[in-house]
């Protein structure tokens, strides 16, 4: 990493009062800069406790969105405007209005992978990290409909035994794993244990040994015995999986499994986002105001264990 650009994005940041988070599927040298980096929950969190005056969200624009719904008074920036999220976009405010009319009674869960408009819908919010325990937490004799992703709504399902009224969205990034891509890494490396993300397919979900949130994998990574993982999700975790934990080794299910948008965010433009106060993200206060109702059942009744 260029010390030139460590050193002017550390002047901006005292400038600014800022502070940088970045999701664990960044780029390295991204992760290494920012204050906190984690997964979605765990940032969440950070946005809600932080007492900084910027936030430099380095991630996509759901999770900017999430900061800003949580931190309305803080100016929340997006280092690249077009770092988007697929899933997020596969369902929208009037197609769940339309969803909840065919179920009145259901509760809503959405997935933080959505939009602050979908989360002003919904009754609660969750993250992979959490889903399970939020859905335990509801009445048994509700039912629920859960948002826009539905491998990771069958997990929830299989994990609770509620029978839920999932969405066909999907991560475009986790579904290119296969079962293929596991069972030639556990040819080549046949003592790892593999550990999966619950946004995989079922077929992939099947033949892992653990599934995991990545800040899950964090965790169990530095607690196992094992010395060797083959890790089914987004690439960009396994900087942080190598950084931990250096005595043991960590292979990609599949090179492939890479997230495009995740990877638009460089040092340049988060140096260009602190000079130019670029690319505030807001949201309006009639669906900041109901979208937080959901996320503060996320962050404050249910927070990462």
């Amino acid at each position: 990493m260029r010390k030139d650009l460590v050193d002017k994005i550390a002047g901006l940041k005292q400038q600014h009062n800022a502070v940088i988070l970045a999701h664990n599927y960044q780029h390295g040298e991204v992760q290494d800069l920012a204050d906190f980096a984690g997964d979605s929950l765990g940032l969440s969190i950070k946005a809600a406790e932080t007492d900084a005056d910027v936030i430099v969200f380095c991630g996509v624009q759901f999770m900017a969105e999430t900061a800003a719904i949580l931190s309305s008074e803080k100016t929340v920036l997006l280092p690249e405007k077009s770092a988007g999220c697929p899933m997020a976009d596969m369902i929208d405010a009037g197609q769940l209005r339309q969803l909840k009319q065919q179920h009145p009674d259901a509760l809503v869960v959405c997935y933080v992978n959505s939009t602050a408009e979908v989360k002003a819908e919904s009754d609660y919010c969750c993250t992979s990290a959490n889903a399970v325990e939020v859905v335990n937490s509801l009445p048994e004799d509700k039912s629920v409909i859960f948002v826009p992703d539905r491998n990771l709504g069958q997990f929830v399902a299989e994990r609770t035994g509620r029978d839920l009224v999932l969405w066909p969205g999907y991560c475009t990034t986790h579904v290119v794993i296969t079962v293929d891509d596991i069972e030639n890494a556990r040819a080549k490396h046949p003592d790892a244990t593999v550990i999966a993300h619950p946004e995989c397919t079922k077929p992939v979900r099947d033949v892992s040994d653990e599934l995991l949130s990545t800040g899950q994998m964090l965790k169990f990574a530095a607690n196992s015995t094992a010395k060797q993982f083959i890790v089914a999700t987004e690439t960009g975790i396994i900087h942080a999986l190598k950084k931990q934990n250096p005595q043991a080794e960590f292979f990609p299910a599949t090179t492939r499994a890479i997230c495009p948008n995740m990877k638009k965010i460089t040092l340049d433009k988060v140096i260009a986002s602190l000079e130019d106060m670029q690319y505030r993200v807001t949201v309006p206060d009639q669906i900041r105001v109901k979208a937080k109702k959901a996320l503060d059942r996320m962050v404050e009744v249910l927070p990462v264990k």
